[in-house]
């Protein structure tokens, strides 16, 4: 057998996981669980854990069917290029493969199982991630990612309806909370790896637009985020708990972005603020949805009162 031929199926289970992307993933899994858990009404304990599951697989999937769709631009970034396609430790049939069947099968159990509105909603997601963004705005246009987050956003709508079986204004709410953290948290990224981007061709904000358009964006959808993430409070789904930790997140987001946006170069220090964003934009999330779950306890418990 050829080295070329040794090389055409995985050499390790792991390179399999590594195709979902665990550490996105997480994030994804964190807001699913936190929208079923603030959930108005109840759900059985194992239908709830079937629903975080089936968000998990069909997440992994469409990260499988991403890299599948973009492992020669992988070849070409350094952040990507260490990743099982463009490394040569998995041949790309096997990457398609394995991402239609975790979306086909996590939409088929979420379906069967939780409820076909859920389903309907976790297909779209992979859909939105896999085919209108993968293939369709990442290399045609530089509000790929604006566009694009919506891909994102979709967990904690699912994780809300697999208890409620129906679509509300605070489900919306939380979709939109992302779709506007997204832009600001990737971009933070793109800054200091905008070459990666430049060297193959994709159309990022920073690349195509430059770095100061860049700033300005980022600064307008953080402060754009305030009463977003605000706004679950203001119309009465949520208590201060969630608020008042909302709005301290959120300004504390916006005044690091304020500094990333008045820049007028980022050479001197090596992207100090733009890291320190990104860095932050992460803790921002999973802080601001974990404040979620603890208000609707303490509604539940009447902690409050």
């Amino acid at each position: 057998m050829s080295a070329t031929a040794s090389l055409q199926l995985p050499t390790d289970w792991r390179d399999f996981y590594s195709l979902t992307k665990p550490r996105v993933m997480s994030l994804v899994i964190f807001t699913g669980l936190c929208g079923l858990l603030a959930a108005p009404g109840t759900i059985h304990p194992v239908l709830g854990f079937t629903a975080i599951l089936c968000i998990a697989v069909g997440a992994g999937g469409a990260a499988a069917l991403n890299q599948w769709w973009e492992a020669d631009l992988d070849a070409g970034m350094k952040r990507t290029a260490a990743r099982p396609l463009p490394a040569g430790r998995m041949d790309r049939t096997s990457a398609r493969d394995f991402g239609v069947g975790l979306s086909v099968a996590s939409v088929l159990v979420m379906g069967l199982a939780v409820g076909w509105l859920a389903g309907l909603l976790l297909a779209v997601s992979i859909v939105y991630y896999a085919v209108v963004y993968t293939i369709w705005l990442k290399p045609r246009t530089p509000q790929n990612i604006v566009i694009g987050g919506g891909a994102g956003a979709f967990p904690p709508l699912i994780g809300w309806v697999a208890v409620t079986g129906h679509i509300t204004a605070m489900p919306l709410l939380l979709f939109a909370i992302i779709f506007m953290w997204t832009p600001p948290h990737f971009w933070a990224l793109a800054m200091f790896v905008k070459s990666d981007y430049a060297k193959v061709g994709i159309p990022m904000m920073p690349v195509v637009a430059g770095e100061q358009s860049t700033r300005r964006q980022i600064l307008i959808y953080a402060a754009l985020l305030v009463p977003v993430a605000l706004a679950p409070w203001l119309i009465g789904g949520t208590g201060a708990i969630y608020g008042i930790s909302a709005l301290v997140l959120s300004l504390a987001f916006l005044a690091l972005s304020v500094k990333v946006g008045l820049r007028r170069t980022g050479a001197a220090d090596r992207m100090k603020p733009e890291k320190r964003l990104f860095a932050f934009s992460v803790v921002y999330l999973f802080t601001l949805f974990a404040a979620l779950v603890v208000d609707h306890q303490a509604s539940l418990q009447g902690w409050l009162q």
